[in-house]
């Protein structure tokens, strides 16, 4: 199985990819569970809730490949949480960086935010995604990792090039 994960800042367009991959190649995709977890939250999240999220984000992937597809899309990982807990607390928790070692990707998609900020209530850093891809860079030095930039359909294109040598 080849696991690609789409990650990046907020609004960098990691989900439209995730779906528009889907599609082409004719599959599921694993959604982001943050999301969902977020969205059920009567409270500001915290810190600990991190380690919540990035728990949830495992179960969803570990029931998507069950079925051992031969590729598998994510919309996001773990790195995501890592980023996140940098970014807001200066830390990130020991478990989750375990869980990314442990956990092979075979490619990130690393989305560069030069697409226009789409307004969500769960996002906080509309001016911050230029600092945040930084961020992301260094969390993927080593990591197999192309970056995404441009309209959706070169977006595409440069993901669909790169997985299909992966495929072959």
């Amino acid at each position: 199985m080849i696991k690609v994960v789409t990650t990046g800042p907020e609004s960098s367009g990691k989900t439209t990819l995730a779906k528009a991959l889907a599609e082409h190649y004719q599959i599921a995709w694993v959604p982001e569970y943050s999301r969902d977890y977020l969205n059920r939250l009567n409270r500001p999240y915290q810190e600990e809730d991190l380690l919540e999220i990035a728990k949830g984000q495992i179960q969803r992937e570990d029931e998507a490949a069950k079925d051992k597809p031969d590729l598998l899309i994510c919309d996001t990982s773990l790195v995501v949480i890592e980023v996140w807990g940098e970014y807001c607390y200066g830390r990130c928790h020991p478990w989750i960086l375990e869980q990314i070692e442990q956990r092979p990707v075979d490619l990130y998609l690393l989305c560069v935010p030069d697409i226009p900020w789409e307004a969500d209530p769960l996002r906080e850093n509309p001016t911050d995604r230029d600092e945040l891809f930084k961020f992301y860079e260094r969390a993927l030095v080593g990591k197999p990792n192309l970056i995404i930039q441009g309209n959706p359909s070169a977006r595409l294109a440069q993901a669909t090039n790169t997985i299909d040598r992966l495929l072959s």
